[in-house]
């Protein structure tokens, strides 16, 4: 009798030790997704700021070649790696990145492409908002524009006017 105890009671151990393991496996795999998911938009963002930062420089040329390969950074993104609550706002907004970024790289008049940058900055605040990026970005507000973009930096360098009003804006919110 007991050994038969014994017996039944290694079995429970073992079995609670089996379940332990796959809840961390489970748990481990999880956060490795999540860490996935995060850097699968991480090239759409990176794209995002060099754009922002040629129109700094009203460099209509680099301006557009930042575009197409934001463009290419939009193809690339892998929706399955997408956590949900990042692919539901990608399905909102892909299609209008797409076009604002065709619209900057076709082009090469810097007003335009600055008209098209509101757009682009719109639809980029509503994803990177929802990703948790690992480092503060900010949104930022220029009235004379009446229009917003993101920027990694708290000095707010002004994509829509350049050098004439480089330093116009303010910060309006800290996305962390």
């Amino acid at each position: 009798m007991k050994n038969s105890i014994t017996a039944v009671l290694a079995a429970i151990a073992i079995v609670f030790s089996v379940n332990t393991i796959t809840a961390n496996e489970i748990k481990l795999q999880t956060t490795t997704e999540d860490v996935l998911a995060s850097g699968e938009l991480q090239s759409v963002f990176d794209n995002y700021f060099a754009v922002k930062d040629a129109l700094i420089k009203s460099d209509a040329k680099s301006t557009s070649a930042k575009a197409a390969s934001l463009l290419t950074a939009i193809g690339a993104v892998k929706m399955d790696k997408l956590k949900s609550n990042e692919h539901t706002v990608w399905m909102k907004v892909v299609k209008k990145l797409t076009a604002d970024a065709k619209a900057i790289s076709s082009n090469t008049d810097i007003k335009k492409q600055r008209e098209s940058f509101k757009s682009l900055s719109k639809n980029t605040y509503d994803l990177i908002k929802v990703s948790n990026p690992d480092q503060p970005i900010y949104k930022q507000y220029c009235p004379m524009a009446d229009a917003d973009w993101l920027s990694k930096e708290k000095a707010v360098k002004n994509p829509y006017y350049g050098s004439s009003m480089l330093t116009c804006g303010n910060v309006v919110e800290t996305i962390k």
